[in-house]
């Protein structure tokens, strides 16, 4: 009884000094099992949920990455069972997103266009694609629970475009090693910078770790290294502006009153061969034909003519947020221009916020705590960052578009598609489809590129219509991409 005291103290003791201490293991994982119905057919999964750690070249733990890992448990050929790893973006930004939002088991309680509703917490996912894929999603160093955990190691080696990528390529091949995945098809799927961690990753794996990937899903995408400055730039927002304007009912009647995609392609195609000569000519630009593209943009952005040329028809996108509704009183969101804002002047060139993030911070910070604490039993002290102390972030040397064309000339198998959203102002859709079209100068590999627009911003997933629309391109986009037993040869 003594010996049983003396321990029972001691346990306490060491658990008080965890929490005192507020560190993870470094390598510790809860399992628990669920259910989840997919197309009307109900089916089991586990969830594995902890931390792996990251080794120094000399083997040394320096830090430990928090992971989620569901399994679906009633396949018996694993071997050909689809693994789709999952990153966010930020850099900074937790797994969250995606996690809980998009093609988890679980989504949190939102309204069917994305806006918080209490009481918070989470329901099942009729649209995740667990029923087709395994899905692990990773939070990288800073984010979520996973920490640096030697105060001695260099924050070059993880705060960076390149440093990011090397060290999350280690860690999945020792992840796939551990979940026993090698012989799996194996997908890579990115939001926002999670986009440029995803296209660099792609290459690393193949030349770093000999592991080839069917396919890569790029949900909002940065510019990937691809360079558009300048007149390329500034005229690309156009069609971006067109489809918030639509969505505020901003244009004029005649376009106002088709649908939004038979409206942008007009526009686009206008930007593409007129706009774009026109604001490489600068300054230099006949008077004349000014006064026309003004007019042109107008009509197509909702902004006034005068407004345009006050801005030297280079508008940004933060005057744009600020300028379309200043007379009914709003601003409009940056990642998604279909949410309001209020600030406190209506004069000014810039919103005071970000009226769809605090949005989603209101409804996502409960619910993944919640979620992970009480459905997946995980309880730790630590908090959990939705966006994490990842800067100064070194952005050298990006050439992540690159290569992820280089991954796909050296595997004939991999494939890429594109997820934008149309009201995304931040990683616009256009700017998506440029990258795209801008990656494979060649042309000789286009049809393995495809493109799928949503009528919502940057988290497309947050309106339920879209949710089950881009969950089903997913599983489209698996099946396109396996190899059904054919050689990979050119």
């Amino acid at each position: 009884m003594r010996f049983y005291i003396t321990f029972l103290l001691a346990l306490g003791l060491t658990l008080s000094a965890l929490a005192q201490n507020r560190k993870l293991p470094a390598d510790t994982t809860v399992t628990t099992t669920h259910e989840v119905t997919v197309k009307g057919k109900r089916f089991p999964y586990t969830a594995s949920t902890g931390t792996q750690p990251v080794w120094d070249k000399d083997g040394k733990v320096i830090a430990s990455l928090y992971y989620t890992y569901y399994e679906r448990s009633d396949i018996k050929d694993r071997a050909s069972r689809p693994l789709i790893i999952s990153f966010n973006g930020g850099p900074g930004s937790a797994s969250v997103w995606m996690h809980v939002a998009y093609t988890g088991p679980r989504v949190l309680k939102i309204d069917d266009e994305g806006y918080p509703i209490q009481p918070y917490g989470v329901k099942e996912n009729p649209n995740t694609v667990l029923d087709v894929a395994d899905i692990v999603y990773v939070n990288p160093v800073n984010t979520g629970y996973s920490r640096v955990l030697d105060d001695k190691a260099p924050r070059e080696t993880f705060f960076g475009v390149n440093a990011d990528i090397k060290y999350l390529a280690e860690w999945l091949n020792t992840f796939v090693t551990r979940k026993n995945r090698w012989s799996s098809p194996k997908y890579l799927i990115g939001e926002s910078y999670g986009t440029t961690r995803v296209s660099g990753l792609a290459l690393e794996l193949q030349n770093a770790q000999w592991m080839y990937l069917n396919g890569v899903i790029l949900v909002s995408p940065t510019d990937l290294g691809i360079d558009r400055e300048g007149p390329v730039k500034a005229a690309n927002r156009l069609p971006y502006f067109a489809a918030a304007a639509w969505f505020h009912k901003k244009l004029p009647s005649d376009l106002q009153q088709k649908d939004l995609t038979d409206v942008l392609p007009e526009i686009e195609q206008y930007t593409i061969n007129e706009l774009i000569p026109a604001m490489a000519m600068g300054g230099f630009l006949d008077e004349s034909k000014k006064k026309e593209v003004a007019a042109k943009m107008a009509r197509y952005s909702g902004l006034s003519e005068k407004f345009i040329l006050q801005n030297n028809l280079d508008i940004s996108t933060r005057a744009f947020w600020k300028e379309l509704l200043r007379d009914q009183g709003y601003t409009i969101g940056r990642l998604d221009s279909r949410y309001l804002g209020i600030d406190k002047m209506d004069a000014g060139e810039n919103p005071d916020y970000s009226a769809e993030l605090t949005s989603w911070l209101h409804s996502f910070t409960p619910a993944i705590n919640y979620y992970l604490r009480e459905h997946l039993n995980f309880k730790t002290d630590i908090k959990y960052n939705l966006f994490g102390p990842v800067h100064p972030w070194d952005r050298s040397n990006d050439h992540t578009g690159d290569n992820l064309r280089q991954a796909m000339a050296q595997n004939p198998y991999l494939k890429v598609m594109t997820q934008s959203g149309y009201y995304d102002g931040a990683c616009t859709y256009f700017d998506a489809k440029y990258s795209m079209w801008n990656m494979d100068p060649s042309g000789k590999m286009k049809d393995r590129f495809s493109w799928k627009g949503y009528r919502s911003g940057h988290m497309m997933y947050l309106r339920n219509e879209d949710l089950i629309k881009a969950n089903e391109d997913i599983r489209e986009f698996i099946k396109s991409s396996s190899s059904n037993g054919k050689p990979a040869r050119y």
